[in-house]
């Protein structure tokens, strides 16, 4: 078996990966620049290249590019500390086998690798070519797990004109995918139309869809173009697709069916050279059960599907998000942008934010627009976000205490006092190790908070708590909690 390279001027990236790979009885050889892999590689080729991004002494996607050039059925895993939606697609389009960002887990690593050996293997000698490229990243922001496999599927449909439907719940950015969708697609020089479904009043949505004719209703003074000609030759999104009404349902699965359509009053039909890319917060299987929507239409539209996650499900991306809108809000209103203290990043970071992103977004133009300090502490933010926040609590063993400690006035009462209380209770009632019992009561509400905020991950929840992973380990073990 040939060996697997490994390429990071890291050496603790490098010594961790070269420890995986003895353990599995893999060989490997490891380098600390592109240009001693450029070289090796005019002797010799290796099983799977594993490549970090930014090194001082080259550039991962360069390498990628000269290693896809010369050696175009080679597995390469692409490594990076900065996961922005701009290495994803200029990863995937320079061919790359996957897309891996750290801190990694090593047993996945170590899986991954075992994949890219077989894709390898059973690569064949005609596999089409990629060649590298890198365009200006869209502004989708996000670290989070679920947002780098959104920016990891927005990669591999670079070169793909299929149907796309986006589902998610409001406000959480579908628009912005569909648009990066259409920028890293071969229809990229063709024009992005964008159609808000549930925007346009029933009787104007069937032209707005499809154009009409001069004359072909009263009013109808001139011919019009529908959204599909204006989007003629590029990308047509549908924004609330499941909203349709059920006879434009028909008219739209004909259009997919044929790519055909006519104008209202029209006899000529029109071809439509369009991707279509739609959107929906609304679970379209349920409303096919319903009866409200077309299942052969959901069948069309749903060839490729992708769940945009809730801010809820991404918390650690809010202080970076919360930050690219302060400066955003402040450049849009041309006025110096204000800081949000650790404070605030901290409270808002544990706010459930029903609105997602877009509310995100628009309390940081209120507090943009709104508060007179340069630096916003906690007390300025909004007492409608405030009582939100503290309304959301987890309940721990029949008694309800607040997820965000910080909002506990807000919301009931004072954790603390609420606790000297109990203890008072417990040692007037004679209770033995009343320490003990109360120190464990509180570890297990902040394991089983930390592991709620990071949906069971364990290394994370410790890195987020400031502890080892070997100590949440044990205390999980301890507490008998089962994440």
């Amino acid at each position: 078996m040939k060996p697997i390279w490994i390429v990071d001027d890291d050496q603790s990236i490098r010594w961790v990966l070269e420890k995986a790979l003895a353990r599995e009885n893999i060989p490997h050889k490891s380098f600390s620049n592109p240009n001693d892999v450029l070289n090796a590689l005019e002797k010799d080729t290796p099983q799977v290249l594993i490549s970090d991004i930014r090194m001082p002494r080259g550039n991962g996607l360069d390498l990628l590019q000269q290693v896809k050039a010369s050696h175009p059925n080679l597995p390469v895993i692409i490594m990076t500390a900065y996961s922005d939606l701009d290495s994803a697609v200029s990863s995937f389009q320079g061919g790359a086998f996957e897309y891996l960002t750290k801190p990694f887990d090593v047993e996945k690593a170590v899986e991954l690798i075992h994949r890219a050996v077989e894709q390898g293997i059973r690569s064949e000698s005609g596999a089409k070519e990629l060649t590298g490229w890198r365009q200006e990243a869209t502004e989708i922001i996000g670290q989070a797990p679920a947002m780098q496999e959104i920016f990891r599927a927005i990669g591999r449909l670079a070169q793909s004109h299929a149907t796309v439907l986006i589902t998610g719940e409001s406000g959480t950015g579908k628009e912005l995918v569909a648009h990066a969708l259409h920028k890293h697609s071969p229809r990229a020089k063709g024009p992005f139309v964008s159609l808000s479904t549930s925007a346009v009043p029933k009787d104007l949505l069937e032209s707005e869809l499809f154009g009409h004719e001069r004359g072909a209703f009263p009013g109808a003074q001139t011919l019009r173009r529908g959204r599909f000609e204006q989007a003629d030759g590029g990308t047509l999104f549908l924004g609330e697709v499941g909203d349709l009404p059920f006879d434009l349902q028909t008219r739209l699965l004909r259009v997919l069916t044929d790519g055909h359509f006519y104008r209202i009053g029209g006899q000529d039909p029109i071809k439509a050279n369009v991707r279509i890319i739609a959107s929906t917060h609304q679970n379209l299987e349920q409303r096919v059960a319903a009866g409200l929507f077309r299942e052969d239409l959901l069948h069309r539209l749903n060839v490729i599907r992708l769940r945009m996650p809730s801010l809820r499900e991404r918390s650690e991306d809010i202080a970076m998000l919360a930050r690219h809108f302060m400066l955003s809000c402040a450049k849009s209103l041309g006025v110096e942008p204000k800081k949000l203290s650790d404070e605030v990043l901290k409270e808002i970071s544990a706010m459930p934010f029903p609105g997602n992103v877009r509310q995100l977004e628009n309390l940081c133009h209120w507090l943009t627009v709104m508060t007179p300090a340069s630096i916003i502490g906690v007390s300025d933010l909004p007492t409608d976000i405030l009582a939100e926040a503290g309304e959301q609590s987890v309940v721990l063993q029949g008694e309800s205490a607040p997820v965000n400690p910080a909002l506990a006035k807000v919301a009931a009462g004072d954790w603390e006092s609420g606790l000297g209380r109990l203890a008072v209770k417990m040692l007037q009632d004679g209770d033995q190790n009343v320490f003990d019992a109360l120190s464990s009561r509180f570890e297990k509400a902040v394991l089983q908070a930390a592991l709620e905020v990071t949906r069971g991950r364990r290394v994370e929840a410790a890195q987020r708590l400031g502890i080892g992973r070997n100590t949440i380990t044990r205390k999980l073990q301890e507490l008998g909690i089962d994440d």
